[in-house]
């Protein structure tokens, strides 16, 4: 049984974290310190606040990252063909995905992966978007079309990128492959960029998370064994 809904808070603050970390620099701050060098020089960030957040998709995890960056005082954009009524108590404003792109500074992706919307970052929606845009996505890799990404990245209209999530990553995430080649060409062209943070798919792990995790998955054992029905849980 999948336990979809461990812990909308785990994946909604490992985003914020993102937002964070690549706006001041804190990847690159940590290695400069640990070196004694404390020059701040190609270190300046932005307010977050009166930044214009686009979310697609507002679900649990969406809704969520909308709270947190009310609370940053950033104005939110939001596009889902299934509305929010949590997100709309916000002041959130649903609008078209083209409106979303053209005006947000930053966008997170929350949404499922389907069949309709895979490469919903694509080529074409990147030429929509504000130059040095942040792109954060925790949720599934193959919304983004990595390889546009890429020359989105090259050309400075992608100003940020935090991904925890990989098109690919099932042959790449989850082990120790520190001491063997990386053979993906693609994943290694993105490590090189200093704008760019990737996790290894880590925004769901909190203590919390596993726990819920745990007792989801035990009470479906033990409903299966006595013949109950299993709940399954919505996203």
């Amino acid at each position: 049984m999948r336990v979809p809904a461990y812990s909308p808070y785990a994946v909604a603050e490992h985003t914020i974290a993102l937002m964070l970390a690549l706006n001041r620099k804190v990847h690159r701050a940590y290695n400069r310190v640990r070196e004694g060098n404390f020059a701040l020089d190609g270190f300046v960030g932005f307010d977050m606040h009166g930044k214009t957040v686009g979310i697609i998709g507002t679900g649990k995890i969406g809704a969520v990252v909308a709270q947190i960056l009310t609370g940053f005082g950033c104005p939110i954009l939001a596009f889902d063909p299934f509305p929010n009524a949590t997100c709309r108590s916000l002041g959130v404003r649903y609008v078209e995905l083209n409106e979303l792109l053209a005006q947000s500074d930053i966008i997170s992706l929350h949404c499922p992966l389907t069949p309709e919307n895979k490469y919903i970052v694509s080529d074409a929606a990147i030429a929509r978007m504000k130059n040095g845009v942040m792109l954060i996505n925790t949720s599934r890799g193959a919304l983004l079309d990595t390889v546009a990404i890429i020359e989105g990245l090259k050309s400075g209209k992608i100003g940020y990128l935090g991904l925890d999530v990989y098109e690919e990553e099932e042959e790449i995430f989850f082990e120790d492959r520190s001491g063997l080649i990386l053979s993906d060409d693609v994943f290694a062209r993105l490590l090189t960029f200093p704008n760019v943070i990737i996790t290894g798919h880590q925004a769901f792990f909190t203590r919390e998370a596993l726990l819920n995790i745990a007792a989801t998955t035990i009470d479906n054992i033990t409903k299966f064994e006595n013949n109950q029905p299993l709940e399954k849980l919505a996203d």
